[in-house]
């Protein structure tokens, strides 16, 4: 059977990452306990931990033509990415995200750099790839013009959308029509909630395209009649790429043929196998991973 079609449009960084015991005050300096450069942005992660589970995933964002932007497409091309549709945009870095580790938990800041260089035009050029996915992954660390032409792309060929709004900006409704899913954080969607310029008689509507991830807590499903996903608990080392795990599992798992509930609980699986590990990307599981964790999940049920 071939593998299905996921392509993943969004940013690819950097990640550049302190371990640390306590997070600086303003105006203190600490020393760290250690420093490390580790392929990331949301995009690519999400790309990662679709192909890892063992879909057929393409890349499409932008990088620099320095040193990071050609370590991160041999390591993409590593977890057997396709990533032809990846550009190299001269004059500008590729992006980079500074990120804080402390006691398990993150702060993050992102420096975009060529990630913005993934303007409408481009995404306009990857529609022969996108009307051959069977699903299509968005983020919101390229510009939000491009994850609409992304969107209406998609939905010109039949192809289901998946989006993450994460970082947070206010959706327009013209995506909103366009998008299968939707997966906000709990802070995401409080503030969708309340900074929409949605009409009211879509808001319904709307909102019911969410799958809202609360972290520990598991996910909550919106659509039809509401429901809750448990999580599993297990130790956390970093949480870095807990969300995009999720969301490329999510991804993978309803190309998959998963229902909804079955995608969440397979994706909260592996999200909960990726904090295990340091680094975004460094505890994303294989499918074979996710299904021994499931089996030994349910065997401890009984």
């Amino acid at each position: 059977m071939a593998k299905k079609k996921i392509t993943v449009i969004g940013s690819i960084n950097m990640d550049l990452v302190t371990k640390t015991e306590q997070v600086p005050k303003m105006g203190e300096t600490l020393l760290g306990e250690a420093f490390y450069t580790i392929p990331g942005g949301k995009g690519a992660n999400q790309a990662v931990a679709a192909a890892r589970l063992g879909a057929d995933v393409t890349m499409v964002g932008c990088v620099g033509e320095d040193a990071f932007g050609r370590e991160l497409i041999a390591h993409l091309g590593s977890e057997s990415i396709h990533t032809g549709q990846i550009d190299k945009g001269a004059g500008t870095s590729t992006g980079i995200a500074t990120i804080t580790l402390s006691g398990g938990d993150n702060s993050i800041i992102v420096v975009p750099g060529a990630n913005f260089l993934v303007t409408p035009e481009f995404v306009g050029k990857q529609e022969e790839v996108i009307a051959a996915s069977d699903i299509i992954l968005l983020q919101l660390e390229i510009p939000l013009e491009s994850v609409e032409k992304a969107a209406e792309l998609a939905k010109r060929h039949g192809v289901k959308v998946l989006l993450n709004p994460a970082p947070f900006q206010p959706l327009p409704e013209g995506l909103m029509e366009n998008v299968d899913i939707l997966t906000p954080n709990e802070h995401e969607y409080k503030l969708l909630l309340h900074s929409s310029g949605w009409a009211e008689h879509k808001r319904g509507k709307f909102m019911k395209k969410c799958i809202v991830t609360q972290g520990s807590r598991g996910v909550r499903i919106y659509s039809r009649e509401q429901a809750e996903i448990p999580a599993f608990q297990v130790e956390a080392v970093d949480t870095t790429g807990a969300g995009d795990t999720f969301n490329g599992a999510l991804a993978y798992a309803l190309s998959e043929g998963f229902d909804l509930a079955e995608a969440c609980r397979f994706a909260n699986a592996a999200a909960a196998l990726s904090v295990t590990k340091l680094g975004a990307q460094g505890g994303m599981p294989t499918r074979l991973d996710v299904d021994r964790f499931l089996h030994n999940a349910n065997l401890e049920k009984r």
